[in-house]
């Protein structure tokens, strides 16, 4: 009985691994995920309709548009284009942006207002998809609220302990991941943003200013950001490193400011 016991499991693990292990990053890059990717849709559908509850988010269609055109063209040329992506915008003073399971990604405009060029923005973003083509969300709320938890918020059940657990997930993105997961969506964001044109040195530009707003004392809007994040140094120069990985050579990458400009001109 213990064999056969032990056949099963040995059977049921196999099963796991040849069906569960998802792309998670450029190169195959691959990772046993338990939720699949309906079920990681569903919960990252639930997780925005609450974070749109809490935060107006920004209705400008001039704005809306671009923003979504440069999210969806860089989530196109990502490893995972299994999903329908999602980029608003949230009205805030904030300065960060996040981005929940199954593609919803949001920047705050406090954000947008400190950043000077769409490489920059381009950066950001490609941050935030390399979060979800590594399944980050999934792997951490997998962690904390575990699968029962997780499936019931996907079944659409409304129960008050799923509910409560739609708020938890939410305020455990907010809190951000752990450093090898920033530095990894760091990675894979520069690599995404390269692959649309965009110059990567853009992203080190951006970290930069991060580093000059906290030494200037701008602790309050940074205060999230840099609780869930590694020290911007520490970014630049992991990011510098990993950017001569790309052989780019003479290639002509786009900082694109004047659009960017015109775009940052209508924040409120």
């Amino acid at each position: 009985m213990k064999k056969i016991h032990f056949v099963l499991l040995i059977v049921v693990g196999i099963a796991l691994l040849l069906f569960n292990c998802a792309t998670t990053g450029p190169g195959g890059k691959k990772s046993l995920i338990l939720i699949s990717t309906s079920d990681e849709v569903s919960i990252g559908q639930s997780m925005s309709k609450e974070v749109e509850t809490q935060n107006k988010v920004v209705d400008d269609p001039v704005v809306a548009n671009y923003i979504d055109g440069m999210g969806q063209k860089l989530a196109s040329l990502s490893d995972r284009t299994d999903i329908q992506y999602h980029f608003k915008i949230l009205e805030s003073k904030e300065i960060n942006a996040f981005a929940c399971p199954g593609g919803f990604i949001y920047v705050y405009s406090g954000l947008l207002k400190t950043m000077d060029n769409e490489a920059q923005l381009a950066g950001v973003m490609a941050h935030e998809i390399g979060h979800v083509v590594a399944r980050h969300g999934v792997k951490r709320l997998q962690q904390v609220l575990g699968l029962q938890v997780l499936l019931s918020i996907a079944l659409g059940e409304s129960s008050e302990i799923t509910q409560q657990a739609v708020g938890t997930g939410v305020t455990l993105i907010l809190q951000g991941y752990s450093r090898q997961n920033e530095y990894e969506a760091d990675y894979d964001g520069a690599y995404y943003m390269t692959k649309a044109g965009y110059n990567p040195q853009g992203m080190i530009q951006l970290f930069g200013k991060l580093q000059q707003l906290d030494k200037g004392g701008k602790a309050t809007e940074l205060d999230k950001l840099f609780e869930s994040h590694p020290p911007s140094a520490d970014r630049i120069a992991k990011v510098e490193e990993e950017i001569k990985s790309f052989n780019l050579g003479e290639k002509q990458l786009t900082f694109g400011q004047e659009e960017y400009h015109n775009i940052k001109s209508r924040l409120k």
